[in-house]
C-alpha cells in the first residue's frame, strides 16, 4: 500500500486512546491529530490527507473549505449523523462520507423508549410533585397505555429498528415512513410501510429517527402536527430541526397533540426561558441519548476500522 494519511481535525474535547495511533501505524497509516478552527489550520493539517476524520460535531469541513482538501477521498464523521458535514458537496467531488451509527444506536433506542415511558406514565411530573411534598396520584394520572397501541416511526435505520425490537413485548402495531428502505426490510420486523400522513394520523406514538438533511428540516411542522391524534405523543431523538419547534409549542399548548419527549432541540443549548420548559406535557433531556458506558470505546473502534477499510480499498460497513 502506498503512503496513506488520515487527519483527525475535530475532537469534540476528546483525546484518542493510545491504541488508535498504534493500530493505524500497524497498518502503515499516518495519523495527524490537530483540532482545527480555521481554514488555514485545516489546510495545514489535512490538505494532503487521504481521509479527513471528524470526531463529533465540528463544522470545520464545509462546502467552502472542501477545496482545501486536495487529496481527500473520504470524510469520516464519528457519530450517528452527518449533518455537520457537507455531504452533497463532498459527493459531487467524489468524496465518500462515512459515519459510525453502530456506536450509538443501542443507547439512542434505549433513550427513545425511556422518553416514551416517562411521558406516557407521567413520571417526571409525578417526581416533581412528590419532591414538593404532594403525595397525590390524581396530580398526574397516567393517561396512556402502550400495549396494543400503534407506534409510528419516521425513519427506519439502525435506531428505529432497535426501538421496534425493544417494544415488541407491548405487542404494538408498527407503521413506518422511510422512502429509502425496502418493504422487505420493514416487513422483516413485522412492521408496515406507509406514507408520512398515514403514519402521523394512525399512530398513538410517533418516534422520529430520520437524519437531518435539507429535505427533512422541519419535516414535522404545523400541517403534520395537526394530522396527529390529539392524544398522541411525539418522541424526537434524531435532530432538533427536523421538528418546527414553534409549531410544536403551539401544538402542545393548544392540544393538537398531547405530549412530547425530546432529546434534541433546534438550538442547543437552548435559552433557559424556552417556552417548552413551562409545559408539564414535555420531557426534555440534553442531547444525551447516544451516550452510554461503552459508547466512547465503540466510537473509536468503529472509526479506526473505517479508516483501515478505506486505506485498503474496502467499502466501509
Amino acid at each position: 500500500m502506498s503512503h496513506f494519511k488520515v487527519a483527525l481535525v475535530g475532537l469534540d474535547g476528546q483525546g484518542p486512546p493510545d491504541w488508535v495511533a498504534e493500530r493505524l501505524a500497524g497498518e502503515q497509516i499516518e495519523l495527524v491529530i490537530r483540532e482545527c478552527f480555521s481554514p488555514d489550520e485545516l489546510a495545514d493539517a489535512a490538505g494532503d490527507a487521504d481521509v479527513v476524520w471528524i470526531f463529533g460535531g465540528s463544522r470545520i469541513v464545509s462546502e467552502s473549505t472542501l477545496p482545501l482538501l486536495e487529496r481527500c477521498g473520504a470524510i469520516i464523521r464519528t457519530g450517528s449523523g452527518t449533518d455537520n458535514v457537507p455531504v452533497t458537496a463532498a459527493t459531487a467531488c467524489g468524496i465518500v462520507v462515512a459515519n459510525t451509527p453502530e456506536a450509538f444506536h443501542d443507547a439512542v433506542a434505549d433513550h427513545a423508549v425511556a422518553l416514551l415511558l416517562a411521558v406516557a406514565r407521567q413520571i417526571v411530573v409525578q417526581d416533581r410533585a412528590v419532591r414538593r411534598g404532594v403525595w397525590d396520584r390524581s396530580t398526574a394520572w397516567p393517561r396512556w397505555r402502550l400495549h396494543g397501541q400503534v407506534l409510528g416511526l419516521v425513519g427506519f435505520g439502525h435506531i428505529a429498528r432497535a426501538v421496534t425490537r425493544r417494544l415488541r413485548g407491548f405487542e404494538m402495531k408498527v407503521l413506518v415512513f422511510d422512502p429509502y428502505v425496502t418493504a422487505e426490510a420493514v416487513e422483516k420486523l413485522d412492521a408496515r410501510g406507509a406514507l408520512l400522513d398515514e403514519v402521523l394520523a394512525g399512530a398513538d406514538f410517533v418516534s422520529i429517527h430520520c437524519p437531518l438533511t435539507p429535505e427533512t428540516r422541519h419535516l414535522i411542522g404545523e400541517r403534520e402536527l395537526r394530522r396527529m391524534k390529539p392524544d398522541a405523543i411525539l418522541i424526537n431523538t434524531s435532530r432538533g430541526p427536523v421538528v418546527d419547534e414553534a409549531a410544536l409549542v403551539r401544538a402542545l399548548r393548544e392540544g393538537w397533540i398531547a405530549a412530547a419527549g425530546l432529546d434534541v432541540l433546534e438550538r442547543e443549548p437552548p435559552d433557559p426561558t424556552h417556552p417548552l420548559f413551562s409545559l408539564d406535557n414535555v420531557v426534555v433531556t440534553p442531547h444525551i441519548a447516544g451516550y452510554s458506558p461503552d459508547y466512547l470505546s465503540a466510537a473509536w473502534r468503529l472509526s479506526v476500522e473505517t479508516v483501515i477499510d478505506l486505506a485498503h480499498g474496502r467499502w466501509p460497513r
